[in-house]
């Protein structure tokens, strides 16, 4: 019966012992053991694969059979460590096999092992293969330093926002440009950070985007902490990651030049340079809208036509320097004495005409006869003598009749061209 027992047992532990080895052949990692001396007692299948031999090609031989141990000095230093100190080590190990010639890194786990009296009697191992990992990392790392670098220098305002317009990144220019170093920007929104910034601007393109979820442009307006007005070109692009918070991608690019410069050109377009009144072109243009709204919701629009009274004569008398600064003047004094509904223009030479919305024609000979006035006893020259004039002015009004404005100015400027002919420095009406 004790040595049916005994059998029993026997044949117990030598199935729990390959099992056990099964086990240790699928886990996926190398997996060995040593003696004090530092030969194997045991190698799994993995390990076996790694040098290209069998089992009992391996036990009772040491690493200098498998490994170049002058490139991988640190496994003889681990392994005495673990079994001379008792210690357990877990770090990177870098192997160099004599067999294959491969490079390999190891996450390595090694601990002693101890008999029944806790003396050491070798070390165990777990090492897996890092390799690939250490590559990607070293990959990753790499271009996370290539992106790092074009981020902070890259002459534009780069940052990300979560959709309670939260900075979620912030390169260095964003944090030039909020006067705030880029750690205290995260988590925080443009209004927290400069609570006098006009903010509604970048939350409504904002919101837009994560709306939509589709890239958007637009100029921004804003102030930086000095209380400068500045423009930016704002690209913002959604970011939808797996299992994460939508973000945005914001770049924004400075545009503040340009952005004095087209007005600059749209102030050129629309002004006469001499005078700084609406050009002929715009004038022609804001009248064109005026009497097609009049004529939809049939309301009165009056337009004066002015003219300079023998302006070439103080041209010939005192030059042309002379009657430039009387036009500059002239102009000025027609835009006080206007209303500020009015719009005035200069439409060529000295002649000049003011276009009144909502107005009949006896208010307009109202205006036209005070402006007419106004310019008696007005000195508007000092060089090279004090210069004053007098204007001629016609009057029209929109009729039913009217087909376009062309013929309002017409009729204007007959009544104009009525009142030089009668005498000059008087109001005509068509």
């Amino acid at each position: 019966m004790s040595d049916s027992k005994t059998i029993d047992d026997l044949v117990n532990q030598s199935a729990e012992l390959l099992s056990l080895r099964a086990i240790l052949d699928k886990v996926g990692a190398y997996i060995y053991s040593k003696d004090l001396d530092g030969k194997y007692t045991y190698a799994n299948s993995l390990v076996c694969e790694l040098f290209g031999k069998e089992a009992c090609d391996i036990l009772g031989k040491d690493d200098s059979h498998f490994f170049d141990l002058d490139a991988s000095n640190e496994l003889s230093v681990n392994d005495r460590n673990v079994m001379e100190k008792g210690v357990t080590i877990q770090q990177e190990e870098v192997t160099f096999v004599k067999e294959t010639g491969r490079t390999t890194v190891y996450w390595s786990v090694k601990i002693p092992v101890m008999d029944e009296n806790k003396e050491i009697i070798g070390m165990c191992g777990i090492s897996t293969d890092i390799t690939e990992r250490k590559r990607l990392e070293s990959k990753l790392s790499r271009e996370s330093q290539i992106l790092k670098t074009v981020l902070d220098n890259v002459d534009a305002h780069i940052y990300m926002k979560d959709t309670n317009h939260r900075y979620v990144y912030a390169n260095p220019k964003v944090a030039e440009l909020m006067a705030t170093p880029a750690e205290k920007i995260i988590g925080h929104t443009r209004q927290e950070i400069l609570p006098d910034a006009n903010s509604h601007e970048h939350i409504e393109l904002d919101t837009l985007v994560f709306s939509s979820m589709e890239k958007h442009a637009a100029e921004e307006e804003f102030i930086d902490p000095d209380g400068n007005v500045r423009y930016f070109w704002a690209t913002k692009v959604p970011l939808r990651l797996d299992g994460q918070e939508d973000m945005l991608i914001g770049v924004s690019t400075e545009v503040t030049e340009l952005h004095h410069l087209r007005e600059e050109l749209e102030r050129q377009a629309t002004t006469d340079a001499l005078t700084g009144l609406n050009n002929r072109r715009f004038f022609y243009r804001a009248a064109e809208q005026e009497f097609t709204s009049s004529s939809r919701y049939d309301q009165p629009t009056a337009l004066l036509c002015l003219d300079v009274d023998r302006f070439k004569q103080i041209n010939d008398s005192f030059g042309h320097l002379a009657g430039d600064e009387v036009l500059k003047a002239l102009a000025k004094h027609c835009k006080a004495v206007a209303r500020t509904s009015d719009i005035v223009g200069r439409i060529g030479g000295e002649e000049f005409a003011i276009l009144l919305p909502q107005t009949d024609m006896k208010s307009a000979v109202v205006l036209a006869e005070r402006i007419c006035r106004s310019f008696e006893n007005l000195i508007l020259a000092q060089e090279p003598e004090p210069i004053s004039v007098t204007v001629s002015i016609g009057v029209a009004c929109r009729t039913d009749y009217d087909e376009s404005v062309e013929s309002l100015f017409a009729r204007a400027d007959s009544a104009l061209y009525e009142a030089k002919r009668t005498g000059r420095n008087k109001v005509c009406t068509h």
